[in-house]
């Protein structure tokens, strides 16, 4: 991943990282946002991926290294999280669907694939309802339909409400079985190294920020009027969002389909190879000759 040091924001000279991948940053309806875009194949839908809470787009390096090269991957980083530097004042998911759908303008892309992970399901839930026109296939990843949800034990999810898991390595590998489940009972240091080694750190607001964002909204009885295919990946051992939620989305989601994975809340990232090709498969079962169209 190279660098690219051209003027943020629209004004910005066209992008095309020529079969690698750039970082750029971008202003995108007045938030300024920390981008990655690995090209790929023009006749494919890209796929856009969105993170979990204080961790930068680094964290699912080994997802997208898992991924054919042919499909093109975009990547950001929300604001004040990772190098997007945190906004002025905060911002809930209500009002995320827009910030969405401008990164994909900036890029040239009418429609995308949506992935979301952890905190991220919820913002891919939210775009899916609120343009609905931008969002050909949906993943939703070790996540849950928000304040409506099932939660995990007040022991586990006391550690969710500070940053400190990001800013100290010792406190991150030492609650790491509690917290993450799957992989990271078996080796608590992988969860150490996959926020610390090589993920990028933001200011401590920007965690609060983000945090904030998800109070009072919840997708739950909007789920039975979610329109994109929809495939929902959970884990059997994922502490922090108990796999019900994951049962309770599939039976609201219409059509949806339900992967269920041995493992924790990080799997995606922990074990990108074994995953990968379960949503490859989805994703390449919605395409025709007509390229990105179904």
């Amino acid at each position: 991943m190279t660098a690219d040091e051209g003027p943020p924001g629209p004004a910005a000279p066209p992008w095309r990282a020529g079969g690698g991948e750039r970082l750029r940053t971008l202003t995108v309806r007045g938030r300024v946002l920390r981008v990655a875009v690995r090209d790929g194949d023009p006749d494919w839908p890209p796929l856009l991926l969105c993170n979990g809470i204080g961790v930068s787009l680094e964290l699912l390096q080994p997802f997208v290294d898992a991924l054919d090269p042919r499909r093109c991957v975009i990547r950001f980083d929300m604001p004040g999280v990772g190098g997007s530097p945190a906004p002025v004042v905060p911002y809930h998911l209500i009002t995320t669907g827009p910030l969405l759908a401008g990164l994909l303008d900036q890029l040239g892309h009418e429609r995308a694939d949506v992935l979301g992970i952890s905190w991220g399901g919820g913002l891919a839930q939210q775009f899916a309802l609120s343009r609905p026109d931008r969002v050909r296939r949906l993943v939703l990843v070790a996540t849950a339909p928000g304040a409506l949800m099932v939660p995990g034990h007040p022991r586990v999810l006391r550690h969710l409400l500070t940053p400190r898991r990001h800013r100290d390595p010792q406190y991150s590998a030492r609650i790491a079985a509690e917290l993450y489940g799957g992989s990271a009972r078996k080796d608590p240091a992988m969860a150490r190294e996959l926020l610390h080694a090589t993920t990028r750190l933001g200011p401590a607001r920007g965690y609060y920020y983000q945090l904030m964002a998800g109070l009072g909204w919840t997708s739950l009885p909007l789920l039975p009027r979610l329109r994109p295919p929809t495939l929902i990946l959970a884990g059997d051992d994922d502490p922090i969002i108990p796999l019900v939620n994951a049962r309770i989305m599939h039976r609201l989601i219409p059509g949806s389909q339900l992967h269920i994975y041995h493992g924790g809340h990080l799997e995606l990232a922990a074990d990108a190879e074994r995953l990968a090709p379960a949503v490859e498969a989805f994703l390449d079962a919605g395409l025709t000759g007509e390229g990105s169209q179904e």
